[in-house]
């Protein structure tokens, strides 16, 4: 199973679907990206993991392919502020899920839904069914919400702090520690560790499950200390977590048994302790048949 956010998240999950039986895969997803925009209930995470499982992403990553923007522009026609660009397919998604959760069906199960008429085989489950959303402290004081810091601002502030409003109060989506508890092997995806995995792990009962798993394996989202895009490293370095792959262990503190690093990165294997050994493969997934061979030497590496 693997634990994931963002694009990196969705190409990590897509290539353990590769080297795995995709009905063999739980993928666990961040839901603090979550917000209402247009009036809808948008969930970026859920929907890029289920498009590039569906292989339908669009060629950022995001979205669906060849969508159209025919609602963004009739809004921005009408003065609206359309920085947060929906295409016309992937609103639908958004319109599906608001309506089913005004009817009083829970995340969980539209997610459930949604997969089947994508015919994703693996399982999506959000981390929790309750509103769980990351809010973002900068270095001003004053608090904004995700899609205004890492859309509408551009991810460029620096973050001062993160709070995942509501998480204290929820409750694990069902099946998610039952899937934790059951799994050979737990994979945390090369995402953002504070914006992307930390929300999930934010959430009662999941930390404690995965700090009981047997095998926990994280893979780094740096590449010579730096991410690929996004605002990984400036944000662990921000939050004062260091530098590299010693800012990623330090992310992950007492979870991992291992911790996977690019090949460019191979030097930082020196980190390698009793509780965690810091192993180098090529990394890079963005492409399917790199991401499946990378997925394939994890699991057989991970085997007891």
């Amino acid at each position: 199973m693997v634990l994931c956010g963002g694009v990196g998240g969705a190409r990590m999950a897509r290539a353990l679907a590769g080297a795995v039986a995709p009905e063999q895969l739980t993928v666990i997803v961040n839901v603090g990206d979550d917000d209402f925009i247009y009036g809808l209930h948008v969930a970026p995470d859920l929907d890029t993991v289920m498009y590039t499982l569906a292989g339908i992403e669009g060629p950022q990553g995001w979205g669906i392919a060849a969508d159209t923007f025919q609602v963004m522009e009739e809004l921005t026609r009408r003065g609206e502020d359309t920085s947060f660009r929906l295409g016309d397919k992937d609103m639908a998604t958004c319109l599906y899920r608001t309506a089913r959760l005004r009817g009083g069906a829970p995340l969980s199960a539209i997610t459930s839904e949604l997969t089947a008429t994508l015919d994703v085989g693996s399982q999506l489950l959000p981390a929790t069914d309750d509103p769980l959303r990351t809010r973002v402290r900068l270095s001003s004081g004053s608090w904004i919400s995700f899609q205004d810091y890492f859309v509408r601002r551009g991810h460029r502030d620096e973050v001062a702090g993160l709070d995942y409003h509501g998480a204290a109060s929820s409750q694990p989506a069902p099946g998610v520690i039952a899937a934790i508890d059951a799994a050979d092997l737990i994979v945390i995806a090369p995402s953002n560790p504070p914006l992307s995995v930390w929300p999930i792990l934010a959430v009662p009962g999941v930390r404690q499950a995965v700090r009981g798993a047997a095998m926990v394996a994280a893979v780094s989202p740096l590449f010579g200390g730096a991410a690929l895009k996004g605002p990984a490293r400036e944000v662990m370095a921000s939050l004062g977590l260091g530098e590299g792959t010693a800012g990623v262990l330090a992310a992950y503190e007492g979870l991992l048994s291992t911790l996977i690093v690019d090949e460019g990165d191979a030097a930082d294997e020196s980190l390698s302790t009793s509780a965690t050994r810091v192993l180098s493969y090529p990394t890079r997934i963005a492409d399917p048949v790199a991401g499946r061979r990378f997925a394939g030497w994890l699991v057989d590496t991970m085997a007891p």
